[in-house]
């Protein structure tokens, strides 16, 4: 009977064990979730700060067009015929420019 109570007291080794799979987990969600998130945001303020006057551009909301000036934190978008809009520069999305010479 005793034999029976000793066995079923958790040990040292369980306690370790769910210690390393908990870490183990983590280390995994780092790798796949929070280092890729990010590097793609350095890469986003990277490219939000290499935005030149002639590059074109699609916004956040899917606005495409040429830059025209640029100011500290703000873009003019010329979008149609000489129609332009100014917006944040953190609301640029992507460069459009090698898609449009493809045309």
């Amino acid at each position: 009977m005793l034999e029976t109570i000793l066995l079923q007291a958790p040990g040292g080794g369980a306690g370790t064990m769910n210690l390393i799979f908990i870490g183990g987990i983590l280390l995994v969600f780092y790798f796949f979730m929070i280092r890729p998130q990010q590097k793609k945001q350095k890469d986003q303020k990277k490219f939000i700060e290499a935005v030149k006057k002639g590059d074109m551009v699609v916004s956040l909301g899917g606005i495409h067009g040429k830059v025209t000036a640029i100011d500290d934190n703000t873009v003019t978008v010329e979008v149609d015929r000489g129609a332009r809009i100014k917006m944040e520069k953190s609301s640029i999305s992507y460069e459009a420019s090698k898609q449009y010479s493809k045309d």
